[in-house]
């Protein structure tokens, strides 16, 4: 759905004397979308097609400046993972905040000390600081969003179930 700017209090061309032109013109609104500023700050994708070349990874320091999906601070991941996907190491001397929502499957997220069961649409863990690593019990997606990014945290690509990680 696209936003629309709100109607006006009035009707518009009747603020003007007949013959004048109209100094409130409603421009169609896919016409403002093409606009240079506009083109810089708005991308349109596909978070699957988008994030398959990185990991899943959308959004982050990663990106190159000037993409309208480069943040130093936040980074944004859509991953699809096959049933028994595993991290391929456990998240050291993090010191980040992290949310994990699960959108579709059963997904673990393995924190000092105990696990994480997500399960459910929608269910979600959000820590800070801690670290962590994470399996997929069933095919899954999840949305991770960390905060800020930095970089030093990338992982070897995720170890396919059956693999061992040192293959």
């Amino acid at each position: 759905m696209v936003a629309r700017p709100p109607p006006a209090d009035g009707p518009v061309n009747q603020r003007r004397r007949p013959g004048q032109p109209c100094p409130f013109a409603i421009v169609a609104w896919w016409s403002v979308l093409a606009s240079p500023l506009v083109a810089e700050t708005i991308y349109v994708g596909n978070a699957g097609e988008d994030g398959a070349a990185d990991g899943g990874w959308l959004l982050g320091h990663f990106r190159p400046q000037g993409d309208a999906r480069h943040s130093d601070d936040v980074e944004i991941k859509w991953g699809v993972h096959a049933p028994g996907d595993q991290r391929a190491q456990w998240v050291a001397e993090e010191r980040r905040s992290a949310l994990v929502l699960l959108v579709s499957g059963r997904f673990r997220v393995d924190l000092p000390g105990h696990s994480v069961l997500l399960a459910k649409q929608g269910d979600y863990v959000l820590f800070d600081g801690v670290s962590h690593s994470w399996q997929a019990e069933e095919a899954s997606v999840v949305l991770s969003v960390r905060w800020p990014s930095v970089p030093g945290y990338a992982a070897p690509a995720p170890i396919p179930y059956g693999r061992d990680a040192h293959e």
